[in-house]
């Protein structure tokens, strides 16, 4: 069993920063490709971003690459989410989840999921 805890969200302005977290409890983390989805209000959950569990490749959702970035630490069984120059349209509910030993590149790989933080960009 894993547990996923995100935390790190809030309001930001437009062209702001923020850094989501999720730490990770129950199995061992360095198993897990680790992923970012994210759900806006009448919207299905989209793929964000997702870093492999072996090899360290990063990989993004086009509508994020080369502002949000995906790192993790192990020691800390931690997943961050970076997100730089954020706009309106990525306010949405940001999850983690767990994909055990896979590529994490489709959304039935992931066996784990988060409760979600709450990201809102304002104009």
């Amino acid at each position: 069993q894993v547990q996923l805890v995100e935390s790190g969200g809030g309001l930001v302005q437009a062209g702001g920063s923020l850094k989501v977290s999720c730490v990770s409890s129950g199995r061992p983390f360095s198993h897990y490709t680790m992923g970012w989805f994210r759900q806006a209000p009448g919207k299905e959950r989209e793929f964000v971003a997702a870093i492999n569990w072996r090899s360290g490749s990063t990989y993004y959702a086009d509508s994020v690459k080369g502002r949000f970035a995906i790192s993790r630490d192990n020691a800390k069984n931690t997943v961050y989410l970076q997100m730089n120059s954020l706009k309106p349209e990525d306010t949405a509910v940001y999850y983690c989840a767990a994909a055990y030993r896979s590529t994490g590149l489709a959304e039935a790989q992931y066996d784990y999921w988060g409760q979600g933080t709450q990201v809102t960009v304002s104009s």
